[in-house]
C-alpha cells in the first residue's frame, strides 16, 4: 500500500508511535526513536512521490530488541553497564532498513538476554500483551509484546535457548529462529555465540518469512500442502503439560491429520539430555568470553566485571557472579569437551529425522502459559508442583539451539479467555525454507474450524 501510494509511511509510523505511547504501561520499549523514525518515513514518502521504487518493506514500522545495534540509537542489552550509541547498524538491521523498513525503537528484554520472563530490574518488567499481570516470556519479551499489542506488525529478537520462540508463544504471535549460521551476528550483543541467532517475530508465518527473506537475502517460501508431510510428535516434550496447553495441543494435532499430515511418536529424550549436559558449560563459558570481546570492540573502557557489578536483576547477577566469573565457572577443558560433542548431537538429530522420514518435529513451545510477574522470577507452579522458572520454560526449546536447527512457534487456538499457547516446529539445519513452507501450511490447517 505504501509503494502504491494508498497510505503514507508517515501515517503508519505516526500511528505506531501513538500506539506505543498509549500502551506505555506494557513497558515494551527501552528507547523510542520518534524523530528518527518520522524522518525515515518522510524519506520513503518522498521516494514514492518521485516515482522511485522503495524496497519490499517500504514504510513498515518495526521494532528491534535492545541487544541489536541500530545506527544512532543507544544499545543497552537491558542492563545499566552497557550504554553506547553505535555509528552503524548491525548488518541484519541494515538489510531491513535498506528495504525501507522503519525502526521506531529498541525493545525491553530480560537483562543481558539471560532469562525467560523479561522481569527486568534495570528498566522495569515487560508486561504480557494479553494479560499485563503476567510476564511475556523472554528474553525478547518487548518485541513480542509490541507486536501482540498491535503497536507494530513485526520486529527482531535474538534466540539462544528459545528467546524468540517463547515470548512469541506466550503472547500469541509467530517467532522464527533461523539456522544459527544463516544470520550475521555482527553488531549483536552476544549471549552464547555458539547458539545465538537473530530471528523475526510477526503476526503471521508469511510476515516472518518475508523478514527472514530480507535478512538472509533468500527467497520467499511457498505454502506446502500437508499431504505426505510427516511430523514427529516429540517426547518427552509433550509430557507434564498444563491443562490449557494440553487442551490446545489436543485440538491442534487432529487438525493436522485432517489436513493430510502423518504424525509419528518419537523419543527425543537421549538427544535432549545430551543437549542440556553440554549447553550449560558452553553457555557459561561463552557468556564470559563473548561479552568481553564485544565490550572490547564497542565499549572498550568498560570491563565485564564493570557490567556484572551493575546488573540489577538478581537472577542474572547470580548467574554471572557464580557461574560465569565465580568458582562454579566451567574450565576451558570442560568447555572444549562440551563443544566437541555438538557435532555428534547434530548427527544424531539428523539420523532421527531420517530414520522416521520426518519433515519436522512438533511439540508445545512451552509446557505452560504465561505466569504472574509477581513471584515467578525463580519458580512457577506446574500441575501443583513448584518448579524452576528458567529450566521449565526452556526445557522444550533450548535443544534447538544446540542442533543449530531452524525452529518456529505458531499460536494455537485456546478456549474462552485462556492465555496464548504455541506449537513449535523444528526442522533440519539449513532447511529454513522447507520449514517455513510447511509452517504456512500448518498455520492454514490450524485456522480451520
Amino acid at each position: 500500500m505504501v509503494r502504491q501510494g494508498k497510505v503514507t509511511a508517515s501515517t503508519l509510523v505516526e500511528g505506531a508511535l501513538e500506539k506505543a505511547d498509549a500502551k506505555a504501561a506494557l513497558n515494551a520499549f527501552i528507547t523510542l526513536d520518534s524523530d528518527g523514525a518520522l524522518s525515515n518515513a518522510r524519506r520513503v514518502d518522498a521516494m514514492v512521490a518521485n516515482g522511485d521504487a522503495p524496497g519490499p518493506l517500504a514504510g513498515v514500522p518495526m521494532v528491534v530488541k535492545d541487544n541489536i545495534n541500530v545506527e544512532d540509537v543507544r544499545t543497552t542489552a537491558g542492563t545499566l553497564g552497557i550504554d553506547f550509541i553505535p555509528q552503524t547498524s548491525a548488518p541484519v538491521v541494515a538489510r531491513l532498513t535498506a528495504a525501507h523498513a522503519i525502526v521506531i525503537g529498541k525493545t525491553n528484554m530480560h537483562e543481558l538476554a539471560f532469562g525467560v520472563t523479561s522481569n527486568n530490574a534495570a528498566f522495569g518488567a515487560v508486561r504480557n500483551a494479553i494479560d499485563p499481570t503476567c510476564f511475556p516470556g523472554g528474553s525478547s519479551g518487548g518485541t513480542a509484546v509490541a507486536i501482540a499489542a498491535g503497536i507494530v506488525p513485526a520486529g527482531l529478537g535474538t534466540d539462544t535457548a528459545g528467546s524468540v520462540r517463547l515470548p512469541a508463544a506466550l503472547n500469541g504471535v509467530v517467532g522464527f529462529r533461523p539456522t544459527t549460521w544463516r544470520v550475521d551476528q555482527e553488531g549483536v550483543v552476544p549471549a552464547v555465540p555458539t547458539f545465538d541467532v537473530v530471528g523475526p517475530l510477526a503476526r503471521t508465518v508469511a510476515d516472518a518469512a518475508l523478514l527472514n527473506a530480507v535478512m538472509t537475502s533468500n527467497r520467499m517460501p511457498e505454502r506446502r500442502d500437508l499431504n505426505n508431510v510427516r511430523f514427529g510428535v516429540a517426547g518427552p516434550h509433550s509430557d507434564n503439560l498444563s491443562p490449557g496447553v494440553a487442551a490446545a495441543i489436543d485440538v491442534a494435532l487432529p487438525k493436522l491429520r485432517e489436513a493430510g499430515a502423518t504424525l509419528v511418536d518419537i523419543d527425543l529424550a537421549p538427544i535432549v539430555n545430551a543437549c542440556f549436559e553440554i549447553g550449560y558449560p558452553i553457555g557459561f563459558y561463552e557468556m564470559r568470553s563473548g561479552l568481553s570481546a564485544f565490550l572490547g570492540k564497542y565499549q572498550p573502557l568498560t570491563s565485564l566485571e564493570d557490567v556484572v557489578g551493575k546488573i540489577a536483576s538478581q537472577d542474572v547477577k547470580a548467574a554471572y557472579v557464580n557461574s560465569v566469573l565465580g568458582d562454579d565457572a566451567p574450565t576451558e577443558a570442560t568447555y572444549r569437551k562440551s563443544i566437541g560433542r555438538i557435532k555428534q548431537i547434530r548427527l544424531n538429530y539428523l539420523k532421527l529425522l531420517k530414520y522416521h522420514e520426518l519433515h519436522a518435529v512438533i511439540f508445545p513451545t512451552a509446557p505452560l502459559e504465561a505466569q504472574p510477574i509477581d513471584g515467578s522470577t525463580e519458580t512457577v507452579i506446574l500441575n501443583g508442583q513448584t518448579v524452576p522458572t528458567l529450566q521449565t520454560f526452556i526445557r522444550n526449546i533450548a535443544p534447538t539451539g544446540v542442533y543449530g536447527a531452524p525452529g518456529l512457534s505458531i499460536p494455537l487456538e485456546t478456549t474462552g479467555h485462556a492465555l496464548p499457547v504455541g506449537l513449535e516446529l523444528d526442522g533440519r539445519p539449513d532447511g529454513d525454507l522447507d520449514l517455513l513452507s510447511i509452517a504456512i501450511g500448518v498455520e492454514a490447517a490450524l485456522a480451520t474450524n
